[in-house]
């Protein structure tokens, strides 16, 4: 059994992975998931956390992790994905593949995000997400954001960028940024035509399930 070690994105938590990384354990990968620091509790418990705390959180996971396995695959969803690549990066010998879901390398501002909601439940959701976000955790996920910038052109281990089409809170730019920033000699965009952010639960999730499996497969084995 090989291993893989998947992160959840800012202000979310586990769910936004788990039909993925339960998909990854049907097919004889053991899927290790938790929360970062900070995430899953109240507003003061990510008033109380920073970046370098959630890097940490989930650098501490890939280590437990490589107490197992010899190498692991990353998979990172959103701000997840940004977290990712920084360990790829740190542990390039120990990373066998690099796969990117919704990473946010061109977040859409607040004013955008309402323009490209269709519904009045969407509304109601991202304005109440808006409202119990501390202001210093929206900055500290937007450092991080820049920061990435000098982490893209470091990862040279095969990875995979997903990004939905329909993405509200991404720009679908991001994907085509990082085909051409990454210099890994084997990397590969899957763009899903009907996916919001929430690539895991779309109406494609199979599909890219699917996709994720087979790009790991032909990374080899941990």
């Amino acid at each position: 059994m090989n291993g893989c070690l998947f992160i959840h994105g800012f202000t979310g938590g586990e769910y936004e992975i788990s039909p993925l990384s339960q998909f990854m354990e049907q097919h004889n990968y053991h899927s290790r998931t938790f929360t970062l620091k900070g995430h899953g509790g109240s507003r003061q418990d990510l008033l109380q956390s920073d970046r370098f705390d959630w890097q940490k959180s989930a650098e501490d996971e890939l280590n437990k992790l490589l107490e197992e396995y010899e190498a692991v695959h990353l998979i990172g969803f959103s701000t997840g994905a940004l977290i990712a690549s920084h360990l790829s990066v740190q542990y390039p010998a120990r990373i066998q593949s690099l796969t990117l879901l919704s990473t946010p390398v061109f977040p859409l501002n607040p004013l955008e995000i309402l323009r490209t909601l269709g519904s009045l439940t969407m509304l109601k959701n991202y304005f109440s997400k808006f409202g119990s976000t501390p202001a210093k955790a929206t900055r500290e996920f937007q450092r991080l954001v820049r920061e990435s910038f000098d982490i893209y052109p470091q990862i040279t281990i095969p990875t995979l960028i997903v990004q939905g089409k329909r993405d509200h809170l991404v720009k679908t730019k991001s994907a085509g940024f990082l085909k051409q920033a990454i210099p890994s000699e084997r990397k590969q965009v899957l763009m899903i035509e009907k996916s919001g952010h929430m690539v895991c639960h779309c109406n494609d999730s199979k599909r890219v399930m699917n996709e994720v499996l087979q790009f790991i497969e032909s990374s080899g084995a941990s």
